[in-house]
């Protein structure tokens, strides 16, 4: 056998663990299988669930329309894989190649593959939080507790924070019949995923299908009974709403901590990873046994300026759970990089919403395509002279056209007049992002800097 022959063989044989039993980690996992891994396959997830398909969970599941028990991925083939669910990894010995998990077992790896995710930032207050009627939507045992909730019918529904998951809340809510009140710190709705300019639309839209949306404020305090339960919210101008559903949709942290002190470079804002996927130590250095995928990676993108970029989107966490799949079986020279152009959709009040790019990297806006006042519009986003980025409001058939003008680095505005271009979209305005510095939930795409070892930002949660 030559030694190219007995490689192959060696990087199809072995050990490979999965931390993360998402959706990043089983279409990994279906990957190796498909190109030929054929050694022992180990998948550790910390809930009690095989992959399960979060999207639907604050869309069908809050609406009552699918159950949560049916949110199961189907699966494209076989993986012949141990499961170790329910029982989280609490530690990785990188000299010894084992994962420590919760129970005190310890699993060994050849290769390992993290696909830990992120989890829902919970209310910063833990009296407040463990209120009866506070919730968090992250999981599907969230999704199930919520929507009993919802199906109590409640007086009034508070929702902390008006992203897109806050947003899709406050629409089942509302579709649902029941009054909602949206706190929001920021101007407007979306406002650090999408920028001031359509975020004043979606607040119009919420306000025009009975929310009451609260802008510029931040919540102070939650307020309990004598039983425990959730009375009311308190503000920062002074207003109380009652409410005995709070539901606190503050944005993600990621799944990062069981890491601390391995040597990986691994902190607040995910893991950093180079662009096939395989995970920088603190140092610096490429590990060539460890790979990332999904929303706990941050890899750098070469059509956003090399950034570190860190992604919350369905796609591309299948996207790079098959690079890194196809990379941990590779020669070097056989290798691919994870090129995926970011991409999000969201269904509220009836309107749909679709992005491509980074828009929240975009510092002008140009309404290419219909108008903001009836909410069917294409928005581009311009960055340094060049498209980075659109949006569109019941508008997707333009969206692969200007992905494909991201993918080109077009130039920006875009040169050519368009064929429903109405007054407001006759020159580039101000996208109106909010201080990058200032920590936000909204955005869905995180520009996180450039070195792979940065382990100086924290997170201290304040008052919403």
């Amino acid at each position: 056998m030559s030694v190219d022959g007995f490689l192959q063989r060696l990087r199809s044989e072995g050990r490979i663990v999965v931390v993360g039993a998402s959706l990043a980690g089983l279409r990994a996992a279906e990957t190796l299988r498909a190109e030929g891994f054929t050694g022992t396959l180990t998948l550790i997830g910390d809930e009690p669930y095989e992959p399960y398909d979060r999207p639907p969970l604050s869309k069908q599941v809050l609406l009552g329309r699918g159950s949560a028990e049916h949110t199961a991925l189907p699966r494209r083939r076989a993986i012949d894989a141990e499961w170790r669910l329910g029982v989280p990894a609490t530690g990785l010995d990188m000299a010894a190649k084992r994962v420590r998990l919760a129970d005190g077992d310890e699993v060994p790896y050849d290769r390992l593959l993290i696909a830990t995710g992120v989890r829902a930032r919970p209310w910063p207050n833990e009296a407040e939080a463990g209120l009866d009627g506070v919730f968090v939507l992250r999981t599907r045992d969230d999704a199930v507790a919520l929507q009993r909730r919802l199906a109590e019918e409640p007086r009034r529904v508070f929702v902390i924070g008006a992203g897109f998951t806050g947003s899709e809340i406050a629409s089942a809510c509302h579709e649902r019949g029941l009054p909602v009140t949206v706190a929001e710190r920021g101007d407007a709705p979306l406002v650090g995923a999408l920028g001031g300019v359509v975020g004043r639309v979606a607040a119009e839209l919420q306000r025009e299908h009975g929310v009451d949306l609260r802008t510029g404020v931040m919540v102070t305090r939650l307020e309990g009974d004598s039983a425990g339960r959730v009375r009311a919210a308190h503000l920062s101008d002074g207003s109380e709403v009652e409410a005995d559903v709070v539901v606190v949709s503050l944005g993600a942290t990621r799944n990062t901590e069981w890491l601390a002190g391995s040597g990986l470079g691994a902190g607040p804002r995910g893991i950093a990873c180079d662009a096939g996927c395989r995970a920088f130590d603190i140092r610096g250095i490429v590990t060539d046994d460890i790979f990332v995928a999904g929303d706990v990676a941050r890899s750098p993108h070469p059509l956003f300026g090399y950034q570190f970029l860190s992604l919350e989107h369905w796609g591309n966490a299948v996207s790079q759970a098959e690079i890194a799949a196809h990379n941990m079986l590779s020669d070097s020279v056989d290798r691919r990089p994870h090129m995926w152009v970011p991409a999000f959709w969201s269904s509220q009040f009836g309107v749909s919403i679709k992005s491509v790019g980074v828009p929240s990297m975009g510092t002008e806006i140009l309404i290419a395509q219909g108008a903001l006042a009836e909410r069917r519009f294409t928005g581009v986003y311009g960055y340094q002279g060049r498209v980075i980025g659109a949006v569109t409001f019941d508008q997707t058939r333009w969206l692969e056209f200007y992905q494909h003008l991201i993918e080109t680095t077009a130039p920006f505005p875009p040169p050519f007049p368009t064929v429903d271009r109405r007054s407001d979209g006759q020159r580039p305005l101000p996208a109106d992002f909010p201080d990058p510095s200032v920590p936000t939930h909204g955005p869905t795409v995180t520009l996180s800097g450039y070195s792979p070892a940065d382990r100086r930002i924290t997170f201290t949660p304040g008052r919403h």
